[in-house]
């Protein structure tokens, strides 16, 4: 915003009155913020898109007991249902608590100390990270499962869905929102279409895939069913990104994050209860080449269109789930810039509400996470919800914290409720990190920590140069240079010595100080002496200094000759010229000069480096005809 504008409406409010309205930029404005609606499209589809492997990891534990042992599965969701709704509740509260997002995060940070928002923090970014994959991993699979041309190609099919997802969230998450409003609205109906028509059959309409030997080599156990329980928790996987992304909603902010955290928390449960009743009274097991989910679409559908259409679907929301991350992470990364544990560029934010550099990160880290493991989705899920789960347990303590220093009305209800989901999401995580340890869960113990390394290492080097800026203490009256120590150089280019170029350089050059030099570097004796001549017949008033440079080298000698300058204690101010053409694309005609110059002044030495670029109007260019 213009500085005249600024002060006229900063002086308006101190008025009294009210300041004149400045006009938003294209992509600003309550506008590009979520409804409920749009909130639950783009921020939930992860996990709803997880009764995709939910019900089927509970599946391939409970049957190594035998096929009769999957009669558990219905209980044991039942179980993760429960389990659900006092995570939802609990993250209402959470985002009533903290409306500015960060779930876990901002939990820890204000009820659990430093150190533990931290681990919150690194535990969340695993989670993120580790969403987009697997959603990408799984639905390529699937994919791959309807048109098998693409087995060979998972990762490549993996990376142009990511480059999508990537590019849709970058131009604003409003619109990301609406592209994927029809898939998520086609995949809630599909599953929920399974679980009804599946329900008013009274057996399959068809089975798929091919039966495969089941040799029992466990007794069902409690050791058993807590393995069920915890890789069945992958279903709630998704829960707190609406909690993290409390600021892109719409105001009031927090009532509307409310309501889509409700929505997403009642169609996830009876997505999962309704499947595993299916799962339960056709005692579906997993059969060779196809997931339990498709064997259930086929015991509704049947084999027909509606089958496959059903297949696509769900691969497409599966693939599209990593928006979740997307839309969560820089929110939680921009949090993290703010209290100075991430790099500051994370919080800044374009000119549609979108952090892009955050986005970016999402995509460059979930690329590499891919590239790693060649897209197998099995060697990612031993790693899958223990980041989420012990995010889960750090806000549920907090919240108990939380409610017992503040007590408010019916403050113990509400701290029950927050403990017992403490105590089952500390089980589940434990569980979870002891049965898969060898399989991969050991990557997180080891990143997590490093995570944590690298926040603290950041926050102590803000913390340093707050020190060095004195930053909040009284400064000393600031007081302008002597004029007599002021000096303005001027680098010229010998292309561009005598032009318009130069002369507006010069002209702002004497505007700030009585001393002007103009310095070129020349390769050769004899351009040195014609540039001294012409220089002499336009006799611009300025001083000319030129300075041999044999080795066609321009940027170093005229920064050697500042740091000259600088010795005799002088203010220094250094007026780097630069052409700007109206076409982007015709900027990399140019050398960069200025922007090489302007950056070795910032790094070697204390000048004022002063860009002025000089705009230039280039409409069409086309080719040069004689006569």
């Amino acid at each position: 915003m213009p500085a005249d504008r600024a002060v006229a409406t900063t002086s308006g409010l101190l008025a009294g009155r009210r300041g004149p309205k400045v006009q938003l930029r294209h992509g600003e404005g309550d506008k590009r913020h979520l409804t409920s609606l749009q909130g639950l499209v783009a921020l939930s589809l992860d996990a709803l898109s997880s009764v995709a492997y939910g019900p089927e990891a509970i599946a391939f534990v409970l049957v190594a007991a035998g096929s009769a042992a999957i009669g558990y599965t219905l209980p044991i969701t039942v179980v993760i249902a429960l389990l659900l709704a006092i995570l939802v509740t609990s993250y209402c509260q959470v985002i009533a608590a903290y409306p500015d997002g960060g779930g876990s995060y901002a939990v820890a940070k204000q009820d659990l100390g430093g150190r533990v928002s931290l681990l919150a923090a690194a535990a969340l970014i695993v989670d993120y990270v580790l969403t987009v994959a697997v959603s990408l991993t799984a639905g390529a699979a699937s994919l791959a499962s309807a048109f098998p041309v693409l087995a060979p190609h998972l990762l490549e099919t993996c990376l142009v869905g990511l480059a999508v997802l990537t590019a849709v969230n970058l131009y604003g998450l409003a619109e990301s929102a609406r592209v994927l409003m029809l898939p998520t609205l086609l995949f809630i109906v599909t599953i929920l279409g399974i679980v009804v028509m599946g329900l008013l059959r009274g057996h399959p309409a068809a089975v798929v895939g091919t039966s495969e030997p089941l040799p029992v080599y466990e007794a069902v156990t409690v050791l058993l069913i807590l393995k069920a329980f915890s890789s069945g928790c992958s279903a709630l996987t998704g829960v707190e990104a609406i909690a993290n992304g409390v600021p892109m909603f719409r105001a009031p902010r927090a009532r509307h994050a409310q309501r889509t955290e409700l929505m997403l928390g009642a169609l996830l449960a009876a997505m999962l209860v309704g499947l595993a009743v299916l799962i339960r009274r056709d005692s579906v097991v997993p059969r060779a080449d196809v997931t339990i989910l498709a064997q259930l679409t086929a015991g509704a559908y049947g084999t027909g269109w509606l089958y496959y259409a059903a297949n696509i679907i769900v691969a497409l929301a599966l693939g599209l789930a990593a928006n979740t991350s997307f839309g969560g992470l820089p929110v939680l990364m921009s949090l993290l810039a703010k209290d100075n544990r991430l790099p500051h560029l994370f919080s800044l934010r374009a000119e549609r509400p979108v952090h892009r550099h955050g986005v970016v990160a999402v995509a460059i880290m979930a690329a590499v996470l891919l590239i790693a493991v060649d897209a197998e989705t099995q060697r990612l899920i031993p790693m899958f919800a223990i980041g989420v789960f012990t995010g889960f347990t750090i806000s549920q303590v907090g919240l108990v914290r939380h409610w017992a220093q503040r007590r408010p009305p019916r403050w113990t209800g509400k701290a029950a409720l927050n403990g017992v989901g403490a105590v089952a999401t500390a089980i589940a995580a434990l569980v979870l990190l002891v049965s898969k340890f060898t399989e991969g869960a050991w990557v997180v113990v080891v990143v997590v920590p490093l995570l944590m390394l690298m926040f603290s290492r950041i926050e102590g080097y803000y913390g340093k140069v707050d020190k060095e800026l004195r930053r909040g203490r009284p400064q000393p009256v600031p007081h302008a240079p002597d004029p007599a120590s002021k000096l303005v150089i001027v680098p010229i280019s010998p292309t561009h010595a005598i032009s318009a170029l130069t002369e507006k350089a010069l002209s702002t050059a004497l505007a700030f100080g009585h001393e002007v030099i103009a310095v070129v570097a020349s390769d050769s004796s004899e351009t040195t002496e014609d540039f001294r001549r012409r220089w002499d017949a336009w006799n611009p008033g300025v001083d000319l200094e030129v300075i041999e440079s044999p080795h066609h080298m321009v940027v170093r000698p005229i920064i050697e000759y500042v740091k000259r300058k600088e010795e005799s204690g002088r203010w220094i101010v250094v007026v780097i010229p630069g052409i700007v053409p109206d076409r982007p694309r015709y900027r990399i005609l140019h050398t960069q000069r200025d922007l090489l110059l302007a950056a070795g002044l910032r790094d070697h030495t204390n000048a004022v480096a002063c860009f002025l670029p000089y705009r230039v109007e280039v409409r069409a260019v086309g080719i040069p005809v004689e006569g």
